[in-house]
């Protein structure tokens, strides 16, 4: 069988931004940080993933042996659904999570029924497999401020919550950038235009808490970070203006739900506002793709969204 070939991207300060192929190109990112021979992920895709990320260690030269941390923003799958299998292939890495994240992936029982309560049954196990354990010795349950270091290299958990009660985002020093998970949102490079990056939240299910996402943002722009790594996908810069549009559609998307309240069809209603919404605004941001395009890169976050913005209308206090 060939070898796995990832698509990559180098972007500098020793960290390499790999794709996992979870359902398209450039959806979801890992990332590989290398630091003086030793070298750390932060999150890592589904099983399927694996083998790219292992071979993106091999073209560097890395021993499998040498990476020392799996860093987890948190245990949703599309971030750390192959976590187990590629802590089978690491000897001596520890992998880091947040204590409410932590159970679940010694555990895993608990996330699985979730995931296919979300996604079905079936399509849970085309996209995610059969999800492994990580033993409980070889986990490391990270406190908030808590740091890591590789190679000389310092990592810092920074808990946020908002997108999920069980998120950390990692601070690197050496680079003075945020690993942020889903916490700082998502930012597909489709959606480049002369503008800049397009960033929006993401809402999912069962834990999005908008007073909470407002702070998670806040929170992470204090440590004056020089970029962001999101998880979907990869580097952003132009921070002051992407988080300025992340608080104004957290509460756009707030508003839309409460206003869709008491609609005959409330999802549809949602998913339909949510998508004039997304073509309004990336009217305004220039991009030049129609309604298709537009639909097809954004049309998983869309049901998604709008599962985890019901939820929190019938949850919240």
């Amino acid at each position: 069988m060939p070898e796995a070939v990832p698509r990559v991207t180098e972007q500098g300060d020793g960290i390499t931004a790999i794709d996992t192929d979870l359902l398209r190109a450039y959806f979801d990112a890992s990332h590989l940080i290398v630091e003086n021979g030793r070298a750390a992920y932060v999150d890592c895709g589904v099983n399927s993933s694996v083998p790219l990320l292992l071979a993106a260690l091999r073209q560097k030269d890395i021993d499998p042996g040498a990476v020392d941390y799996l860093f987890l923003t948190h245990v949703h799958l599309d971030h750390a659904g192959g976590a187990g299998v590629l802590m089978q292939a690491l000897p001596n890495a520890q992998a880091i999570l947040h204590p409410r994240g932590a159970p679940h992936m010694i555990d895993p029982a608990k996330l699985i029924k979730g995931a296919q309560a979300v996604y079905g049954e079936e399509e849970y196990f085309r996209q995610y497999g059969d999800i492994q354990a990580i033993p409980a010795d070889r986990v490391i349950v990270a406190e908030d401020g808590q740091e890591f270091s590789f190679g000389g290299r310092v990592l810092k958990s920074v808990y946020t919550e908002g997108h999920a009660r069980h998120h950390h985002c990692f601070y690197d020093l050496t680079s003075s950038s945020i690993f942020s998970g889903d916490s700082f949102g998502l930012s597909y490079r489709e959606l480049d235009t002369d503008k800049g990056e397009f960033i929006y939240p993401t809402t999912t299910p069962v834990h999005f808490d908008p007073a909470e996402a407002h702070k998670a943002i806040d929170r992470i722009m204090r440590f004056e970070p020089r970029q962001i790594f999101l998880t979907h996908y990869s580097v952003v810069k132009d921070l002051s203006r992407l988080a300025d549009d992340m608080h104004r559609r957290i509460d756009d998307f707030v508003a839309m739900t409460l206003r869709h309240a008491d609609a005959k069809d409330r999802t549809a209603a949602i998913h339909e506002s949510m998508y004039t919404y997304f073509a309004e605004e990336l009217a305004e941001h220039g991009f030049a793709g129609g309604d298709d395009e537009i639909r097809e890169i954004v049309g998983k976050d869309v049901i998604l969204n709008s599962m985890g913005l019901e939820f929190w209308l019938d949850h919240r206090k």
